[in-house]
């Protein structure tokens, strides 16, 4: 039986333990740490000669305290530094979560991001929360609103220069090799009632659009869409997920995904097909991260 003192050390070791894992999950990786995954891969089919290094920005639901201004010219200047050929931005720009969070204004935002500078240009699609706006408090959805939010962030892109891809295709060439990115409109852009959506990714009309064979790279926002996508795709990018923003052993114990961990976090090969799935910058629902600090990726193919 464990005495009086020895449940107190006992209790006391605890709380400890806990505040130690609050004041770091809450504020120590989702607002200080900052990092580059990096991922190289040779799609199968891939075009003899064509290397390519594309930088991601995922999720950055800018914010004060966690991703305010300075922390996001800090992530501007770090993809920067990576010198890639093309940067692509898969959504989910503004606040969200409202528990302590202040919104970043959208021209603040737009303004840094229109620091990004590579060779090729930067591309983007939009992200759920760049149709709901920065929580599900906005009931009931209807198309007029849900375009009114995202015509927010179509003109926040526009003014930083970045290209987007909401259902659109677009032909580039890195040193005399061709490919294309493909960009979808979110998965779950309309929200009908609790867990059903109206999607907006309209895939397969995308794909009408490829006049030839040449290599094909899709931004989806959410990684759902990859059950979908065909051979065609050399490689599939996504973001939404956050890694599940907790993650422990390779594990996340929840995930926003109907298919749970199978697409929680990193690259996934499946039939041939390859997905990478960004564990974004910001945080949402809850401040809160911890095995799955803030990341930009730099994917290098060839």
């Amino acid at each position: 039986m464990l005495s009086r003192r020895s449940l107190l050390t006992l209790l006391a070791g605890a709380f400890t333990g806990a505040c130690g894992f609050a004041s770091y999950a809450f504020g120590i990786e989702p607002a200080l740490r900052l990092r580059v995954a990096r991922y190289r891969l040779r799609p199968e089919g891939w075009a003899e000669g064509l290397n390519l290094r594309i930088a991601v920005l995922s999720d950055l639901h800018a914010s004060e305290p966690q991703m305010g201004e300075k922390r996001i010219e800090a992530v501007v200047d770090l993809i920067n530094s990576l010198d890639p050929d093309v940067i692509v931005t898969l959504g989910d720009y503004g606040m969200g979560q409202t528990l302590y969070a202040r919104p970043v204004p959208l021209k603040t935002v737009s303004r840094l991001l229109g620091g990004l500078k590579a060779p090729l240009g930067t591309f983007g699609v939009l992200g759920n929360h760049d149709y709901w706006g920065s929580s599900l408090r906005n009931w009931p959805y209807t198309r007029e609103k849900v375009h009114d939010t995202a015509q927010h962030y179509r003109d926040m892109l526009a003014g930083a220069g970045i290209r987007l891809l909401e259902n659109e295709v677009v032909r580039l060439s890195v040193r005399g090799r061709p490919f294309w990115l493909i960009g979808t409109g979110s998965l779950i852009a309309l929200p009908i009632r609790a867990r059903h959506f109206e999607s907006y990714a309209d895939l397969d009309g995308q794909l009408g659009k490829l006049t030839d064979d040449a290599p094909a790279i899709l931004l989806a926002h959410e990684p759902d869409l990859f059950v979908r996508v065909p051979e065609r795709i050399g490689l599939t990018l996504s973001g939404h997920t956050h890694g599940g923003q907790v993650r422990l052993f390779g594990y996340s114990p929840q995930v926003p995904s109907l298919y749970g961990n199978r697409f929680a976090y990193g690259h996934v090969v499946e039939g041939g097909r390859n997905l990478i799935v960004s564990g974004g910058l910001g945080t949402s629902v809850m401040p809160v991260r911890f095995g799955v600090p803030p990341e930009v990726g730099l994917i290098e193919i060839g």
